[in-house]
Formats: structure tokens, sequence, C-alpha cells
């Protein structure tokens, strides 16, 4: 007979919708342990519930909400105007609630420019890197699915077709929030920086990356926070990340929940 851990770790998602099989502490009067099996939908995962699957390396994308694109080009991001500099440092914050409102695709648009978007010729960036190695690469989790922005091109690329935004981060609210940024270091690109410093190098330009989408965030009325406690190696095996590439943070974007 297999042991109550064993059974225990038979938990799913299954789109909305989460199973777990475990064992009644009290063996029937023919000895067996009865089985009971408990079903019950879950549109928002609780964190505690999130940990104990990450725990059990059971944390899994959801189904998609339509069809994943192959590709969405994005419009011209809107580089004039805008809020003061320093108005927006004045309006900067984290905030964990969001509404369930998408982003529409020319906000988008504009958000990842002001990320990481191409802002002069030779494809310089928004955010610094270390001997511009532009090792971080920026994957977007929204309902439809999984995608890298090309920041050269300006588009983004199916690279899974699922709803990613669960595994983004222990927290609920990632779960309902329209967007989900993670931030991916490719070490591959950092050949003239020592092997013992990439981390580092890297994470400080993800940091500035996520300044960036404070600041734009704060300049249009989104809101936005950057979550460091997050389940790398689910992340990283939803993504189809090789073992060159490190997730590093993720960030969560939305309209304010009124």
């Amino acid at each position: 007979m297999r042991s109550c851990s064993d059974l225990y770790n038979e938990s799913h998602v299954l789109g909305g919708t989460y199973v777990m099989l475990k064992l009644c502490c009290n063996p029937c009067d023919d000895g067996q342990i009865p089985l009971l099996l408990s079903i019950w939908s879950v549109p928002r995962m609780s964190t505690l519930t999130k940990l104990a699957l990450g725990m059990m390396g059971r944390l899994r994308p959801q189904p998609t909400q339509g069809v994943a694109a192959k590709a969405i080009a994005l419009p011209a991001p809107q580089k004039e105007g805008g809020m003061p500099l320093m108005e927006a440092l004045s309006k900067r914050r984290s905030d964990r609630e969001f509404a369930h409102t998408e982003l529409p695709l020319p906000v988008l648009s504009t958000l990842l420019w002001a990320a990481y978007g191409v802002n002069r010729p030779g494809g310089w960036r928004t955010a610094p890197s270390a001997l511009n190695a532009q090792e971080t690469d920026v994957y977007v989790a929204l309902p439809s699915g999984a995608y890298l922005f090309d920041a050269v091109a300006h588009e983004l690329r199916l690279v899974v077709s699922s709803d990613l935004r669960r595994v983004t981060g222990y927290q609920d609210f990632v779960d309902e929030a329209p967007l989900d940024l993670v931030y991916v270091a490719d070490y591959r690109r950092m050949g003239l920086v020592p092997v013992s410093m990439r981390e580092s190098y890297a994470s400080v330009a993800a940091g500035a990356i996520s300044q960036n989408v404070y600041l734009f965030a704060a300049s249009i009325g989104l809101v936005t926070v950057i979550r460091a406690w997050i389940d790398r190696d689910a992340i990283a095996t939803a993504l189809g990340l090789s073992h060159d590439q490190e997730v590093l943070l993720s960030q969560t974007i939305g309209y304010p929940k009124r």
C-alpha cells in the first residue's frame, strides 16, 4: 500500500478546478484505508495552496482564455507627452489589488517599450545593462498565452499556449490580474562578465526595467508590484527555459481595483 505522502502528492490543478486525493486517518472495518477525492473550483488559488503545490512540484499553468496568436504585432509606442518625471516619481508605489480589465494593445505596447524597448539607433534600450549585454528577456504572461517581447521588432512572439499568470507568483492576486511580466537572464550573452558577477549584474538590470514599469504605470494611472517571492523552477519549466537562463523577478501590472 502507498503511503499517505504518496497519495497526498497526487494533487492536480485542471483548469480552474483543484483536485486533491487524501487519506482518511481511520481505517475501515476491513482494514482498508478509504481514499477521499475532493474536487472544487478555484478561480483564484490561495497562497497556501500555491505553496503546497510548489513544494510538490505541481504548480501548473491554466488553459488559455481564447486562442493564442503565434505573434502579436504591437502598435507604435507613444513616446511623447505624458506626466512630468518628478510627478511620476511622487506617485510611484506598489499595489496588490488589480481590476480584471485587460490592458488595451496600445497601452501594452507603450508599457513594454518604456520597460525595455529600443530608444535610439544601434538597438540601445530604455534600461541599462552591463557592457550592453542586454541579457534580460521580458516574458509577457497574458490570459491568451505567454509571449516573449521582441524589442527590436516591437512584437510579442508566442512561447507557450497556456495561461501562466498563476505560475508567476505565490501571491493569489496574480491569477486574475491582466498582465504579469517575468524577467529572465540569459547568461549566454554575458561572456565578458565574470561568472561570479553575472547574477548580480543581471539582477540590477532587471531592477532598472521594473522601475521603468513603475514610472510608466504611475504616469497613466496603472498599478504594479515587483515580486521576488516566486517559484523560479515552476516558471522556468513552464517557459521551457534552458540551464543558461535564470528567472529573476516577476511584476504584475493592471488597472486599480475599484
